[in-house]
């Protein structure tokens, strides 16, 4: 069953995050992972949410998004972000 990871990312230095895009897009590949949805342009039908930028990514198992997560290659990225953007990040189990 597929799996998919919401990220709500907030990136203060556009610049910065630069270095990070190119890595983590190789490191999703490398675990069967792909982009749904890359965006900072929605509707609010409902809520109060106001996501910067949303992004889906989905992967073949809930297995998969963890290896990817937690691998070598994420986790050598992974401070950029930290660094230069404000995230929220949810693993969803589902169709």
């Amino acid at each position: 069953m597929a799996a998919h990871i919401i990220v709500d990312v907030d990136v203060k230095d556009a610049k910065a995050f630069e270095a990070y895009k190119q890595p983590t897009a190789a490191s999703i590949a490398q675990h069967g992972g792909r982009f749904i949805i890359r965006s900072s342009e929605y509707e609010v039908l409902e809520g109060r949410w106001r996501p910067a930028r949303l992004v889906v990514l989905e992967f073949p198992t809930v297995e998969a998004a963890k290896r990817w997560y937690e691998s070598e290659e994420y986790r050598k990225v992974m401070p950029i972000r930290l660094r230069h953007a404000v995230s929220n990040m949810i693993l969803v189990n589902g169709i």
